[in-house]
């Protein structure tokens, strides 16, 4: 049997100066695709987001999620041998990310601009919470707070309460598009030679996931309205509780579905042509006795047999479930999308998600998540440093 292809990104070398979720995530998805990440850590502990909880065998549940298949090296970058050895490998590296706190990467000598000058061809990617430049460029900006900043927060909840979303949605916004703008970079060099940088901020990440309520907001007058697990300006779309007490949520997108459902699921066919119901926007204005409607034939049947009645009548649904019945849930296990890792401390694996993107003839690297520091004598020696200097370089807490 011939040997299997090489991955997309392999020969591609990332140095990642990161920590908490947004660039680990970036940089998690290229080293599923072949591409060597090096994480450069701190002395001591290393990344702060080994140590959010410890749930996963021992390990933090973020830290887990986000670092599979990288290489950990420690350095003290408050140390010239640790600048020097931060410069070494980013001349030999292709790519080079950071989300440190504002100016910090700068003032280390690490700026995207002062990399540029050194390495013509490096791809630079900076990650920060408001922009490099403009009046927030120095704040600090965690995941809620820029829910807050952005509005994200008041569309979520009730309408008696607002809610933070479930996941880091900031982060994850930001880490997709610093990872989309990295494998652009590296297309753009690749056909034209050029190195652009990348920049991406996660105020502006998630100020892009925002469009729709944005343009609804400001060509409508007024904002979506919290409406629970129900959508704002689409309606019927949302849980009503089933006989047996499970929720069960249903999305109607259009005039036909809506007739379909006052025929073959309600029962009443003359509520297709009740003006209070006639329109998208009229079901909305009227929702709240569209919906009481809906939860009497409801409470007629129990979840299956709802389900299975709106199956028949072609109207999207789904139960609502737990985390525990989401992983148990058929479409990941009948398709054989949980695959075995290791991580530090124990023989037993842990079960991670295959990636999302699907290449055909590709299988991901789906390699262990890393100790900290676990890789650094191999690096250093790589760098042609020999068995003494390692040494005094451990004595001097240049790494560890």
């Amino acid at each position: 049997m011939p040997p299997p292809p090489p991955l997309p990104l392999a020969g591609v070398t990332v140095v990642s100066l990161e920590q908490a979720v947004a660039a680990p995530f970036a940089t998690r998805q290229l080293a599923d695709l072949g591409a060597r990440v090096i994480k450069v850590e701190r002395p001591g502990g290393g990344d702060f987001a080994r140590r959010y909880d410890t749930t996963v065998r021992g390990q933090a549940s973020y830290f887990v999620w986000l670092n599979r298949s990288k290489e950990s090296i420690t350095l003290d970058l408050k140390t010239e041998r640790g600048l020097a050895i931060l410069e070494e490998l980013v001349a030999g590296a292709d790519v080079f990310v950071q989300n440190l706190a504002p100016g910090a990467a700068a003032r280390l000598g690490f700026g995207a601009e002062e990399l540029r000058e050194r390495h013509s061809s490096l791809i630079t990617c900076t990650v920060s919470g408001y922009g490099t430049d403009g009046p927030w460029a120095d704040r600090k900006a965690y995941d809620l707070l820029l829910q807050c900043q952005t509005g994200l927060l008041q569309l979520t909840g009730t309408p008696d309460e607002a809610a933070r979303a479930g996941i880091s949605v900031a982060d994850i916004a930001g880490g997709m598009y610093a990872y989309s703008g990295i494998l652009s970079a590296l297309y753009t060099r690749a056909t034209t030679g050029r190195a652009p940088a990348v920049e991406v901020s996660l105020f502006d990440a998630l100020a892009e996931w925002m469009g729709q309520p944005a343009y609804y907001t400001r060509y409508g007058g007024t904002q979506p309205p919290r409406v629970g697990a129900r959508h704002a300006t689409v309606a019927p779309y949302g849980p009503f509780t089933a006989s047996d007490g499970k929720d069960v949520l249903l999305s109607v997108q259009n005039e036909r579905e809506w007739a379909a459902l006052c025929r073959a699921f309600i029962g009443r066919p003359e509520l297709a042509d009740d003006p209070r119901f006639a329109t998208g926007s009229d079901r909305v204005a009227h929702r709240e006795a569209l919906d009481a409607i809906i939860s009497e034939r409801f409470a007629e049947l129990d979840s299956d047999a709802a389900m299975e009645l709106l199956d028949r009548t072609g109207i999207a649904n789904a139960g609502v479930n737990s985390v525990h019945e989401f992983l148990a849930h058929p479409v990941l296990t009948e398709r054989g999308r949980w695959q075995d890792i290791r991580v530090p401390g124990t023989t037993d694996p842990v079960q991670a998600l295959l990636p999302p993107a699907i290449l055909s003839g590709v299988t991901p690297r789906m390699d262990p998540v890393p100790e900290a520091g676990e890789h650094t004598e191999a690096i250093l020696a790589e760098l042609g440093h020999g068995p003494d200097d390692i040494a005094g370089l451990r004595e001097e807490g240049v790494c560890s």
